[in-house]
Formats: structure tokens, C-alpha cells, sequence
């Protein structure tokens, strides 16, 4: 009797405990994206204003600028020596100041001989002498202002320029140098003004077109940005063709490697989850799904195209369903979930994917 009390009591103690905990989840939903094939092709970031300076003028560069300073457009990056420029521009100024008081003379001398020409021939003959003195003098001194203006525009050139806004990453001649017309002195670029280029097949062409928005990574990081330019002219050793994308995050360097997503077809209209929600095991590559009764089911899926986040599914999935993001590694069929958070619809910009 007492045997049979207890056993009772373990069981009515075993029924009074409480089922499963309900798995912590988080779900997204899944969507129809476009997306289209792509083929990964290297690429390179590099700077829109990249250009070595050259000195325009002889002499001796009395300063450069340092490496990783920066200015701004019409600022000095480097210094040629000028002494000697400088002491030409006074004898240059005292012959115009020259020139210019005899043309002053002349003009007296032409304005008298023009009121003694109406009396004798000898003035008209002398009028006519002055005239042409007082224009030889005006062109002499037109030309000595023209060496002046010449002077001052390479006593200018001696203050070597940024023409645009950027960081000197290169010194190409040091101070003491002794340099001249077309002599690289320094290499300037700005950082802030990027873009991407990348060389793909002529096939690919007709898939890319100015303004699309294409993918393209560093490292493990993705990035979407609008193809600038296109150049459509291919060699007969490489038949590609060249593209370049803006690039809108200026922390990425100059000469960063990157991998660039072409479009190899049209796009079309597919099913996409989050990446994430793939369970991938050794019989296949399925997910989960959620229903409303809170109850997931693992759906076996084969996938298809990608575009960042998204991968294309084909199999039990449809659009609408909350698949599994978080939590999937352990869950089981037929186990109940609590989601963690909002089912977060998956993006609907997907336009290409790698």
C-alpha cells in the first residue's frame, strides 16, 4: 500500500513539472530581391586627384614640404631659390622707366614739330623723323614691361603649388637639389576624393551601364557605390574593358586592394534570406522556419545567387516566412521559440551579388 502511495506521488510530482524552455530566437523575413550572376574581378582604390609636381623654373630648392602634410589648393609644397630673379627686376623696371620718359619727350617734340610743320618744310621733315622715334620708343617700352611681366611670372614659379586640395605622400627632390623645368619634386593626392578602378571581360559590358549601383569589398567588409565611368575600348591581348566606381568612404587607402561584383546577366527576381539563416550540415543546407504557432521546422533548401547579407533559396521556404537568424545552431524540429526581437524584413535595394 505504501509503495503504491509513493509511486503515485512521483508521478503526479513528474506531471506538475514544467515542459521545454521555448528557444530564444531572432527571425527575419523572407523576400523577393533582384538580383543577378556576378563575376568577382580584382580591383584597386585610388585617388581622382593624384598628380607629381614638377618644378617650372631652374635653381635650388631652398624647401619641401614634408611627407603627410597637407594643403589646400594654391598653397606652397616647395621653395626654388630666387636671388637672382629678384635683382633682375630693378634693372628691369629702370628701362621701362627709361623708355617711358623718352616716349613723354617725343610726344612734347612731335606735338611742337606739328605746329612748325605748317610754316617750313624742315619741320615737316623733322615731324616726321619724331613720329616714328616716339613709336619705336612705345613698342621698346612695351617690351621691357613684357620682360617684367615675364619675370614676375617666374619669380611666381619659384613658389612650387598644390593645384588642388590634398597630402604630399612623396618627396622626389630634396632641398639642396639643383632642379629644373619638368623636375618632379613632390607627389600629391587627395585622399578625399576616391574612387575604385577594375578591368573586366568585354562580354560584361552590356550588364553595366552609368549610375548602376554595384557591390565590391575590402577585406570583409561591403561596399556599394555608382559606377562613375565607363571606357569601352578593350586590346586584342586583354579584351576588357575598364570601370570605375566613386567610392564614398575616405578611410579606405590609396592602393587598397578590393574585389568588385559585375554583373554577368540580367537581373531576375528571387526569393532571399539573410545569410545567416543557413544551417549548414553534412546531409545539406536547410533552415528554419517559424509558424504561428511559434513552432520551428527545419526546411531543406539548395541556394542560388548572393548580394551581401542575402542568398537566394529555392525549397520550403516562401515569401513572408520567418526564417531562423539566431539561435539555429541547436534548434530542433517541432521546438517551440520566443522571438528575441521584431522579424526584420530583409533589404529591397539587392540589385547584384557575389
Amino acid at each position: 500500500m505504501l509503495a503504491g502511495l509513493f509511486l503515485a506521488g512521483l508521478a503526479a510530482a513528474a506531471s506538475a513539472q514544467p515542459g521545454p524552455r521555448a528557444a530564444p530566437v531572432r527571425v527575419a523575413v523572407a523576400s523577393m530581391q533582384t538580383m543577378a550572376p556576378v563575376l568577382v574581378v580584382p580591383a584597386t582604390v585610388v585617388s581622382r586627384a593624384d598628380a607629381r609636381i614638377a618644378a617650372e623654373v631652374s635653381g635650388m630648392l631652398i624647401w619641401v614640404a614634408d611627407v603627410g602634410q597637407r594643403f589646400a589648393a594654391g598653397e606652397m609644397v616647395a621653395e626654388v631659390e630666387n636671388t637672382a630673379l629678384k635683382l633682375r627686376r630693378p634693372e628691369l623696371e629702370a628701362e621701362i622707366a627709361q623708355q617711358e620718359a623718352r616716349v613723354e619727350f617725343l610726344r612734347s617734340e612731335e606735338a611742337r614739330l606739328n605746329r612748325l610743320a605748317t610754316q617750313n618744310n624742315a619741320a615737316r621733315n623733322s615731324l616726321e623723323q619724331t613720329r616714328a622715334d616716339r613709336l619705336v620708343a612705345e613698342n621698346e617700352a612695351l617690351a621691357a614691361q613684357a620682360r617684367l611681366a615675364q619675370l614676375d611670372f617666374q619669380l611666381d614659379r619659384t613658389r612650387i603649388k598644390a593645384p588642388f586640395d590634398g597630402a604630399v605622400v612623396a618627396r622626389l627632390s630634396q632641398a639642396g637639389e639643383l632642379v629644373g623645368p619638368g623636375t618632379l619634386v613632390v607627389r600629391l593626392l587627395n585622399p578625399n576624393r576616391l574612387e575604385l578602378i577594375a578591368r573586366a571581360p568585354l562580354d560584361y559590358l552590356p550588364y553595366l551601364a552609368v549610375g548602376d549601383e554595384v557591390e565590391f569589398s575590402v577585406a570583409a567588409r561591403s561596399y556599394r557605390g555608382p559606377v562613375r565611368t565607363l571606357v569601352a575600348v578593350g586590346d586584342e591581348n586583354t579584351h576588357q574593358f575598364e570601370v570605375r566606381i566613386d567610392v564614398a568612404d575616405t578611410s579606405l587607402p590609396v592602393g587598397q586592394t578590393a574585389r568588385l561584383s559585375v554583373p554577368a546577366a540580367n537581373a531576375r527576381e528571387v526569393l532571399a534570406v539573410p545569410r545567416d539563416a543557413l544551417v549548414l550540415r553534412p546531409e545539406g543546407i536547410s533552415v528554419f522556419v517559424i509558424d504561428d504557432q511559434m513552432t520551428a521546422a527545419q526546411v531543406g533548401v539548395t541556394t542560388g545567387l548572393a548580394s551581401g547579407e542575402l542568398i537566394e533559396v529555392v525549397g520550403g521556404v516562401e515569401p513572408g516566412d520567418k526564417v531562423v537568424v539566431r539561435g539555429n545552431e541547436r534548434l530542433r524540429t517541432g521546438q517551440t521559440v520566443t522571438i528575441q526581437e521584431p522579424p526584420r524584413a530583409a533589404p529591397q535595394t539587392a540589385t547584384a551579388g557575389g
